[in-house]
């Protein structure tokens, strides 16, 4: 609660909007929480009826009237227990303090008769000079009051409230004299009088603009309540920061940005820093307040699934110990839409595709407003493909439909911000802080030079590079790689970016090749700790190049690997028992892994030079806060790319363009056909309207479009016509045409289908359901196979053949139905033509259906790995796009009423696509961040269920748990308490809406 004694605590916020003669003026609150805005005709000043140690004229009201006892009055001081232990309420002493001056005036007053005329006498010659008209009004009324509660003295006895004769206008209380005040303020805001002065018609302008602005500020915050010193947030979240995340103390401009009149109007903001700079505290805090001050529901929307699993460990502890629930939205994880708490708030933490389809569900059911804050890390992302484009719908979309919903931006690499500040609204908050200074360099032949743009050439040279090499060490490292990775390892870490996966192991073998048995002994005990759990995450296999790499203390990091190796390779690395990596560009986006040292090993990311903006986040990666003094990064140039080079470290960042015309326009038309379902818009007047409010809309004159934005919207709409999405009244599409969802086009939305596969996927489903095979898993796992993923894989005939030949009969047969004959595979095998056309993406569907359904009965992805002779990490993608594709079918499914048979038998394949282990590691699998690997640690060791882990002793999981570290023991746990609070509320939800009497239950 904001103190009233403050005057850099205002409750309301006031401190900073009205004049200078307010801001010494205490204002004491109630401590109530309003929980409505308040019209013009409604009481503005709410709770707020003590105006303690002011000497203006509220606060003499109030002094006096709660001294004075008028004879006609049947109001009797009491204390009002619903008030008590707040600060800012003045109430009745039980007994009187030894104050002298109050003493004397009950002596001075015994046998006085004071009533409302004394009051106002003893004001009338001080206040009414210059009051101005909307007040005249009032005092007039209350003089001629008093008079008549004068002659009622003198002729009518006191009579007691309990009297069995008391007319009813006696048994009510008198109105206090600061209520009437208030009502008389309300409704006489419009009242003149001839009478008033200049000096009075300028005070009540004053007055005016001023109740004006409070106006603003109380609909603003009045739902706010500031439960600590910590920015409003009570001392405890500090504290919790302090523990859980060892930070003792914001950065300045931390303090500053969370004090931002943006932020404490809650108006919608953008902020950037460099990497590492400290932006997510920011948005913790500012979702915190949301959640506990506001009582408003949070989302957070990360670009990628193993951030967002990272942050549901990370904020499931904050969640327990302050009252608050993380839900989890990533693959095929989400509710939708999200249980409706009662005593609760949500943390919705999501990828971009799930906070848009989130955004969606609320939209459907009139929910969006319950979301208090949207928070959006790695802003930049809007300039990125389809991705960027699903991420301006769901922006859009919001600002929109809600006018209460605040919208955090936060980017490390933004460049045209002012097309982003017009199309989010949005204020904007930039600093160049880094906690640990960074120097940039390159590498050209044998010497080191120092990036400086004000250098004619941009580099300026800063020394030769030491190194001793063999003439065969030459051939293998003319970059000299080894070199500049041991002048900082192993006692301190190194990240090497290199442009291919497969550059990245050969590098790391490289190195290791010529380094000294010295770096094998150090930490050695950890890192065959570490192979130990790599051979167990495998269930027996290790990939030789980490089993040569690792007791270097070396590894590799890419998207071959799979989710357990990625995440022991990670944590080993933050541990420090690995101390360099090899990795592509994907790290610099992905998980927060910072370094002493960072080289690219070539400005090229696969075939295509660098950008600014990911060389910016690669370098970024230097410096680890609270570690180093200082961090460094390394640009190994040829000479064929120096003139490149130099343009890209003076470069300024990319634009953040709209990309709803990426791949020929197929974000535009999935936004105008959800706009359509969701009832946002329901003719072309208003699509143009919404579409003119994008970030497209706004770079519209700066951007050169071949047509118009309105011409582009209308052939869109043209497009889902002609596609069954969208029914039209009218066929020549005039402004007040109106547009209707068709029910293909709602489970094309609501499933968030691509609109490219749309028609065929309800072509196949139509087609399984003639002939659906049910003793096998095969044909539902071939009708979820992805789509997209038809194009990454080239069939092995050979092993397609051999697979295809151990299929039963039935699947055989199944097979056939869905257009590819054993026949045309076993002429393909033996290398025989092919006369009679087959649907090539139907048989590299059914190729990588056979895949997953191998992996479902064996749930052994090295094995499967080996059999169909493809890279483990491929195998780890399909899967993971297979269960969240399969999750879209599902909700495509339930809107369309021929295929309610796949309701119930897609429910079951996109649990087990989503987990894809033995069935009594699911319990466990479920917990954010625990894989296949840990899960069997788990049940060996006792916890078979999420109950168990949700119970669990963290000090005795890490001693009966191998390589499982305090913090990790302490997230495991946080988080399978978190998921058994969120099933339970879900359920105690569930059970209260039965148990709700029905609001329209019929009666006599």
């Amino acid at each position: 609660m904001k103190k009233g004694n403050s005057n850099e605590e205002q409750c309301l916020g006031l401190h900073c909007q009205v004049g200078a003669q307010e801001k010494d003026r205490p204002i004491a609150t109630t401590g109530l929480k309003s929980t409505e805005c308040y019209s013009d005709n409604e009481d503005l000043f709410g709770d707020y009826d003590s105006i303690a140690g002011d000497s203006s004229f509220l606060a003499k009201m109030d002094d006096m009237e709660l001294n004075l006892k008028g004879p006609c009055s049947d109001f009797r001081s009491e204390r009002d227990p619903a008030l008590e232990g707040h600060t800012g309420v003045r109430q009745p002493p039980e007994h009187p303090e030894p104050d002298f001056t109050a003493l004397k005036m009950a002596k001075d007053l015994r046998n006085e008769d004071l009533s409302d005329s004394t009051f106002i006498s003893s004001l009338r010659d001080q206040f009414f000079e210059d009051l101005p008209s909307s007040q005249l009004a009032f005092q007039q009324d209350v003089v001629k009051k008093a008079g008549q509660y004068q002659r009622c003295a003198a002729s009518t006895p006191e009579v007691k409230v309990r009297d069995a004769g008391a007319t009813p206008e006696r048994k009510r209380q008198r109105r206090s004299m600061a209520e009437q005040l208030k009502r008389a303020m309300a409704g006489n805001a419009s009242a003149s009088s001839a009478l008033a002065s200049r000096t009075a018609v300028q005070k009540e302008a004053e007055v005016t603009k001023e109740m004006s602005v409070a106006t603003h500020a109380m609909e603003s915050t009045s739902n706010e309540t500031d439960l600590g010193p910590f920015f409003g947030l009570p001392s405890k979240v500090k504290d919790l920061i302090g523990r859980l995340r060892g930070i003792q103390d914001l950065y300045e401009w931390q303090k500053t940005c969370l004090t931002l009149d943006s932020v404490q109007q809650r108006r919608n903001l953008i902020y950037s820093l460099p990497t590492s700079g400290g932006k997510t505290l920011v948005a913790e805090i500012l979702i915190l307040k949301e959640l506990l001050c506001r009582k408003k529901n949070a989302l957070l929307i990360l670009p990628y699934i193993s951030l967002v699993q990272e942050k549901v460990r990370g904020l499931a502890a904050f969640g327990l110990e302050l009252g608050f629930l993380v839900e989890e939205y990533a693959g095929s994880k989400g509710r939708f839409p999200p249980v409706k708490r009662r005593t609760k708030t949500s943390l919705y933490i999501a990828t971009i595709e799930k906070g848009h389809s989130l955004v969606n569900s609320l939209l459907e059911n009139g929910r969006l407003d319950s979301i208090g804050l949207l928070v959006v890390d790695e802003l930049h992302m809007l300039g990125e493909g389809n991705r960027g484009a699903v991420l301006e719908m769901a922006l859009a979309k919001v600002l929109y439909v809600s006018k209460s919903t605040q919208i955090i931006g936060m980017s490390a690499t933004l460049s045209n911000v002012v097309d982003l500040k017009e199309f989010l609204k949005a204020d904007n908050y930039t600093n160049e802080f880094r906690p640990v200074q960074l120097k940039e360099y390159v590498k050209l032949k044998d010497s080191i030079y120092e990036i400086d743009p004000k250098e004619e050439h941009c580099f300026r040279l800063s020394r030769p590079l030491n190194f001793k090499y063999s003439s065969t060490m030459q051939k293998m490292d003319p970059d000299h790689i080894i070199a500049l990775v041991t002048e900082v390892i192993p006692v301190h870490s190194c990240l090497v970016f290199c442009p291919t996966k497969k550059n990245c192991e050969n590098v790391a073998l490289m190195i290791c090749k010529y380094l000294k048995k010295e770096y094998v002994q150090h930490r050695e005990g950890e890192k065959a700790a570490l192979l130990g759990d790599l051979r167990a995450s495998g269930n027996g296999l290790l990939c030789p190049v980490l089993q040569k790499t690792v007791p270097y203390g070396l590894a590799y990091h890419h998207s071959g690997l799979t989710g357990d190796e990625r995440r022991l390779v990670e944590e080993a690395y933050m541990a420090g028992a690995l101390c360099l990596l090899t990795c592509t560009s994907t790290l610099a986006a992905g998980i927060n892994l910072p370094a002493r040292r960072v080289i690219l090993r070539s400005p090229y990311v696969a075939t295509d030079f660098l950008k600014r903006s990911q060389y910016k986040q690669m370098v970024g990666r230097a410096g680890r806060a609270g570690i180093d003094t200082s961090g460094e990064s390394i640009l190994i140039l040829q000479e064929k790319d120096k003139l490149m080079a130099e343009k890209l470290v003076s470069a300024p960042m990319e634009k953040c363009n709209s990309n709803l015309l990426h791949d020929n326009g197929r974000g535009i038309q999935s936004l105008i056909l959800s706009l359509i379902g969701l009832s946002i818009t329901t003719t072309t007047e208003e699509v143009g309207e919404f579409m003119s409010a994008t970030l497209l809309g706004v770079q519209e004159a700066r951007t050169a479009l071949e047509k118009s934005l309105w011409d582009i919207t209308q052939d869109s709409v043209r497009f889902l016509i002609q596609k069954g999405l969208v029914a039209a009244v009218s066929p020549d599409l005039r402004n007040g045409t109106a547009l209707t969802i068709t029910k293909l086009g709602r489970a094309t939305y609501k499933g968030s289908i691509d609109l490219t596969y749309s028609d065929l996927l309800y072509k196949d489903l139509s087609k399984g359901l003639e002939s659906l095979m049910l003793n096998s898993f095969l044909h539902l796992v071939y009708l979820v196979t992805p789509y997209d993923m038809v194009s990454q894989c080239k069939p092995d005939w050979m092993i397609y053949f051999r697979q295809f030949s151990i299929l039963s009969a039935t699947e055989q047969k199944m097979t056939a139905t869905v257009g590819v004959p054993e026949s045309f595979v076993a002429r393909k095998a033996a290398g025989q033509s092919v006369k009679k056309p087959v649907d090539t993406v139907a048989v590299n569907r059914l190729y990588l259906a056979m895949v997953l359904f191998s992996l479902l009965k064996e749930t052994d992805l090295w094995s499967v790995a080996d059999r169909f002779q493809l890279p483990r990490g491929f195998i780890q993608t399909l899967l993971n796009s297979a269960s969240a594709f399969s999750s879209c079918v599902l909700h495509f499914t339930e809107e369309l009423e021929e295929f309610w048979a796949y309701k119930a038998l897609l429910t079951e394949l996109t649990r087990r696509l989503t987990y894809c282990v033995q069935p009594e590691l699911i319990p466990l699998m479920e917990v954010a961040g625990v894989l296949e690997g840990r899960a069997k640690q788990l049940y060996n060791c006792g916890y078979k269920t999420l109950a168990h882990v949700a119970n669990a002793d963290p000090n005795v999981l890490v001693q009966t748990m191998q390589n499982l570290s305090t913090r990790q023991a302490n997230q495991i746990v946080a988080s399978a308490k978190m998921l058994l609070t969120e099933k339970a509320e879900a359920l105690q939800e569930e059970a209260n809406d039965l148990l709700t009497l029905p609001p329209d239950l019929p009666s006599l």
